[in-house]
């Protein structure tokens, strides 16, 4: 499996973004608009390729001078419970320690606080409703 950053608008992005419309948009009768994606430009894009096919990805957004936000964090679900939702999440982390980041937060659905929990994160606050389902906020310290 490779993990990588990939480019904003490139093959790699249009196919990043189906995978996230088909597990995370689709389902709740969601889809992005062309801002949203036109915002994307600044953000980290991580893919993970098994023989050039992308099995999961994830988004890194500024937050703050010292957070970013992992969003859109995505894997086949054929291969969940693989390893790659892990190896996914730490190459995101060491992306945000390399470019000065101390801490990784996200809004996690509900389902998949447990996930994140073995992973080192911890709830932070009060669950809330986002785009029609419960989330938690979460977040790590990378120190």
């Amino acid at each position: 499996m490779e993990i990588r950053t990939i480019e904003h608008g490139s093959p790699e992005y249009d196919r990043m973004i189906a995978l996230r419309m088909d597990l995370l948009c689709r389902p709740l009768g969601l889809s992005f608009t062309a801002e949203q994606l036109e915002k994307e430009k600044q953000d980290w894009l991580i893919a993970a390729f098994e023989d050039e096919a992308m099995t999961g990805c994830c988004v890194l957004t500024h937050f703050d001078d010292t957070t970013l936000q992992l969003r859109q964090m995505a894997v086949r679900q054929d291969i969940q419970h693989s390893g790659t939702g892990r190896r996914i999440l730490s190459f995101a982390e060491q992306t945000a320690r390399e470019n000065g980041y101390t801490t990784l937060m996200m809004h996690a659905r509900d389902v998949a606080t447990g996930f994140y929990e073995k992973c080192g994160y911890h709830i932070a606050g009060e669950p809330f409703t986002e785009v029609t389902i419960l989330h938690y906020c979460m977040e790590k310290k990378l120190v």
